[in-house]
């Protein structure tokens, strides 16, 4: 049975192939999963199409086995040919409307919004899942993303209900404010994948959730 329909919180777990040895990928996300992730996003920004569509369908099918939803990076075509419940975007990346009209309307698409609300109130409006906003904190996956800020977060919440994510240098002791702020998930790179034991750092960020709670 498929996964969905999926709600959209909690560790939202992003791979870097940098991070994770290729000859352990599918078991180092698979602790993470364990551990508490409860969306992986498959992020590969390389050129080698037979090595990224092998690995994001292990992914899929990882995923599936513990019924939680994959999203692809910017890539509709990956998506579709695995799979995937949906897709991410910057916008560098293809349009919106083109990732719903290919991946239909139950597909997941997420946006990212970096710092700008006017960017996440049309995104919604033209049909995205959820908005993205970051970094909120130094990072060391993207150095020289642009800032967000908590203010945003509560600024956010007052217009808009749909699904919201952070990302950029979370850590299981900076995480909870974001969440009281309003945040759904927490989108982890280094933090997670970056760090010895994976499983025990995701259960970490997900304690997060249980103990956190939105005002």
């Amino acid at each position: 049975m498929s996964p969905r329909p999926h709600i959209l919180t909690g560790l939202y777990a992003i791979t870097d192939n940098n991070l994770i040895p290729k000859q352990r990928f599918i078991e180092t996300v698979e602790l993470a999963i364990i551990g508490g992730a409860k969306i992986i996003q498959y992020r590969d920004k390389s050129d080698d199409k037979k090595h990224r569509f092998e690995q994001a369908h292990a992914l899929k099918q990882l995923c599936h086995h513990y019924q939680i939803p994959l999203l692809i990076n910017d890539d509709i075509a990956l998506a579709q040919q695995v799979g995937a419940e949906g897709v991410h975007l910057g916008k560098e990346d293809v349009s919106l409307s083109t990732a719903r009209a290919v991946l239909g309307e139950k597909a997941i698409i997420g946006v990212s919004c970096y710092n700008q609300l006017p960017l996440a109130l049309k995104a919604i409006e033209a049909g995205a899942t959820y908005v993205a906003y970051g970094r909120f904190f130094p990072s060391q996956s993207k150095p020289n993303a642009i800032q967000a800020n908590i203010a945003l977060l509560h600024q956010t919440r007052q217009q808009l209900h749909c699904p919201l994510v952070a990302i950029g240098g979370i850590t299981p002791d900076n995480g909870s404010e974001l969440i009281k702020a309003g945040v759904n998930c927490l989108a982890v790179i280094q933090g997670l994948f970056g760090q010895p034991d994976v499983k025990v750092v995701a259960q970490r960020y997900a304690q997060l959730f249980a103990y956190s709670h939105p005002k």
